[in-house]
């Protein structure tokens, strides 16, 4: 039985996929944010390239 909780509590394995789980949520926020600044910056753009053609 103590094997058993030894093993339990040196496996890091669940620590590991938790973190990698974060950083790929993280990433995730950075790109929706890059993206959504670049799509605001582009659709300002054409609105004003619309307007001069007006």
């Amino acid at each position: 039985m103590r094997r058993i909780i030894t093993n339990f509590i040196s496996n890091e394995s669940g620590a590991t996929a938790i973190e990698y789980g974060l950083i790929a949520g993280l990433i995730g926020v950075v790109v929706i944010t890059a993206v959504t600044a670049v799509g605001t910056k582009v659709s300002n753009q054409f609105k004003t390239i619309g307007n001069a053609l007006k």
